[in-house]
């Protein structure tokens, strides 16, 4: 006997798949942020403009990670239910 015996368990399944991207998405974009403030935090604080550069460029690449968390999270939306 399949998983899928009965229509309504695929529609199940899915919807748990979905919720469980939800969260995955949530959880990312949560440690996303944390990463986002503590850098934010060490460009400001910077001690040179060396380290502030540095500090900029991974604010950068977390506000590009956020784009594309949100991006992929778009596109899952249009092929999960």
């Amino acid at each position: 006997m399949s998983l899928a015996s009965h229509p309504g368990d695929t529609q199940v399944s899915e919807h748990r798949a979905s919720d469980e991207l939800s969260r995955l998405f949530h959880r990312l974009n949560n440690q996303l942020g944390i990463v986002l403030a503590h850098a934010e935090m060490l460009e400001e604080k910077a001690v040179d403009e060396t380290h502030r550069q540095h500090a900029a460029r991974v604010v950068s690449s977390v506000l590009d990670a956020l784009g594309t968390s949100r991006d992929i999270r778009r596109l899952s939306d249009t092929v999960t239910p």
